[in-house]
């Protein structure tokens, strides 16, 4: 007998062409997405490279004063963003600066996340007596002032960098508690949980193995959109007199030790004030576009690229 084979099936001809592909909603989405992702990395990097960067940097000490050179304009003299009224190099004070108030707003925010995970998980996934407790806390801690409880406690306790750092993270861990803990919620009905159960595993290997690694992504960018508030309670607390004490320089104690001059010397509050912008703009940039991100499996990427090169070759 002969065996006969069939041709292979023809893609069937589609009506959608690459412009309307391109003029999508989720295409457009994607390239905001994309775009906020690049000028966040950017302006975040802006700050932070030349932050972390200062020690190796050809920059005069941050606390050598020269009395005679006193609030010289930018671009005077070798200083970049001038003097202030010590007669110190600016920018050499406002990136030193900003290892103190980075160190702080990262330590802070790992601290919260880590916090605010564990309970937020526990609350969502044990429920009952434990879920009750958690919840009655964050909105007990939601209900107070924010500043008022930060200057309260380091009134209290000093505003050293590690009590500055442990009110911070206590400040911020009732948001990834909650978002952590309605994630939970959802990921506790889903069937693999359930399948997880039937094949003997405890409550505790199912919430470490598989619930938590199924929200961390969701999770760490509210921890990343988070750096940015830290750093500016930070720098509320430094202007305000409650942050990190001398010889420290951070951003919020320029600004205050700057503001008598505003008038007549702009550069001393504006320049650190401006690079304090540029990160929390990049940061918040960053985190949105990596939440905006859109979710695409290699398989459906490869279809898509497929379909437009079909409609290329039509045209």
């Amino acid at each position: 007998m002969t065996t006969v084979i069939d041709p292979p099936a023809q893609e069937r001809p589609s009506a959608v062409t690459t412009r309307d592909i391109a003029r999508a909603g989720a295409t457009r989405r994607a390239r905001d997405s994309r775009v906020k992702i690049w000028v966040g990395t950017i302006c975040a990097l802006a700050v932070i490279a030349p932050v972390a960067l200062a020690q190796v940097l050809p920059l005069p000490s941050p606390d050598a004063t020269d009395l005679a050179q006193r609030r010289l304009p930018p671009l005077t003299d070798g200083h970049l963003f001038g003097t202030d009224q010590l007669g110190r190099d600016l920018l050499s004070r406002v990136l030193y600066g900003g290892q103190v108030s980075l160190t702080i707003g990262i330590l802070a925010v790992v601290v919260s996340g880590l916090i605010g995970l564990c309970l937020g998980a526990l609350a969502g996934y044990l429920g009952g007596w434990t879920d009750t407790v958690v919840s009655r806390l964050i909105e007990a801690q939601l209900s107070l002032p924010l500043l008022m409880m930060l200057l309260l406690v380091v009134a209290l306790f000093g505003p050293s960098i590690p009590v500055i750092t442990f009110v911070i993270a206590i400040a911020q861990w009732p948001e990834i508690a909650r978002l952590t803990r309605s994630l939970v919620l959802v990921e506790r009905e889903k069937p693999y949980v359930a399948a997880s159960r039937v094949l003997g595993l405890g409550r505790t290997a199912i919430l470490l193995r598989h619930v938590i690694p199924n929200i961390i992504k969701q999770a760490s960018l509210v921890v990343l959109l988070l750096l940015a508030q830290a750093v500016l309670l930070e720098s509320a607390l430094s202007y305000l007199g409650a942050g990190p004490q001398r010889p420290f320089a951070t951003w919020g104690r320029i600004i205050s030790d700057g503001q008598d001059y505003i008038t007549t010397s702009w550069w001393l509050v504006t320049l650190p004030g401006l690079v304090i912008v540029l990160l929390v703009i990049g940061v918040n940039l960053l985190g949105d576009g990596l939440r905006d991100r859109p979710e695409r499996s290699p398989e459906k990427r490869r279809g898509l690229l497929h379909r437009i090169s079909l409609r290329k070759e039509e045209a």
